[in-house]
């Protein structure tokens, strides 16, 4: 099976290609910006036509597209978010490839959710930021493209290679602060927040399995549990052997300023406006139903939060 990963540098991208390679029967290419891709391409400035000579070239099977941007302005995530898919799936649909698409979308597209629920595919998104509309406009284009198409909604990544701007990566480096410098309390803010944590690896097999599946639309890819942000910080602390005390320095009710998700903090000059107490536009809660992946590709995750944490702090460690 031919496969084109494109994105193949980024987070997720890495462990998907570890994946699609450890499959003797894939044959990959990797296209993307950086040095190391089988072919530079830049998918946000790039032109569909030039995309398709090359797919017409390559003639994928499979098209995984793990490329994107999480951080910066509207119009940056917008480029590499929307625009980029917008090139993909016109790229697919002038070549003669016939290739199946799987883009990795994300469940920041279905925004804030009740407490105690667990968001299934047809819920109504309802993004609170505008990654996760970016993200939702590009699921939007991949489904009304009529191709072979299915987009995987990744909750919250976890595991080795965890961003050190994500909540977890900040956890891990504000306690590997705290233990280098010898700090018996540790003092956290936005630790109420309650994440879907699922294991980077464990989306990466879910990229396998929609690679050779026959799903189309959307698919939730989670835990199908919520954890509070204060738990992992627990479990962290356990696995890295921290023994100070941890406290939670929320903001009061009502009050104009709350800290950010795992931001470590000393005084209230360190807050961040209310208005973006989760940059991620999910409010307090998010659990996914994965009763789908399950049903339709046979999935379902196997690396539990622990595990995960204990990797994260492997690499936060190796920086003492």
């Amino acid at each position: 099976m031919r496969v084109l990963l494109i994105g193949a540098n980024g987070y997720v991208g890495r462990f998907v290609a570890d994946r699609l390679l450890a499959d003797p029967a894939v044959q990959l290419t990797a296209l993307g910006r950086g040095d190391d891709a089988d072919v530079r391409f830049d998918l946000a400035s790039g032109s569909p036509g030039a995309l398709t000579r090359f797919l017409d070239a390559v003639h994928p099977q499979v098209v995984v597209n793990c490329a994107g941007a999480t951080r910066g302005g509207a119009r940056e995530l917008t480029r590499h978010n929307t625009v980029a898919v917008a090139t993909v799936c016109e790229a697919l649909r002038r070549s003669g490839c016939g290739a199946r698409l799987v883009q990795i979308g994300c469940g920041a597209e279905y925004g804030p959710s009740q407490p105690g629920s667990s968001t299934a595919e047809d819920a109504v998104p309802r993004p609170g930021g505008p990654y996760g509309v970016s993200k939702l406009a590009a699921t939007e284009l991949v489904l009304g493209s009529g191709l072979d198409a299915v987009v995987l909604r990744v909750f919250s990544p976890a595991g080795p290679g965890t961003p050190a701007g994500s909540p977890l990566g900040r956890l891990a480096e504000a306690m590997r602060r705290a233990m280098q410098s010898g700090d018996g309390e540790l003092k956290l803010g936005g630790l109420g927040a309650q994440r879907d944590f699922v294991d980077v690896r464990d989306v990466a097999r879910a990229v396998h399995a929609a690679s050779l599946s026959a799903a189309q639309g959307v698919i939730n890819i989670g835990s199908g549990r919520a954890v509070r942000l204060r738990d992992a910080a627990a479990v962290l602390a356990r696995v890295a052997g921290y023994g100070g005390a941890l406290h939670e320095l929320d903001g009061p009710p009502g009050g104009h300023f709350r800290p950010s998700i795992g931001h470590p903090r000393a005084d209230a000059d360190h807050a961040v406006p209310v208005a973006y107490p989760y940059p991620d536009g999910c409010g307090t809660w998010q659990q996914a139903d994965v009763r789908t992946a399950r049903d339709r590709l046979g999935w379902r995750p196997r690396i539990n939060l622990e595990e995960s944490l204990a990797d994260i702090w492997m690499e936060a460690a190796c920086r003492i």
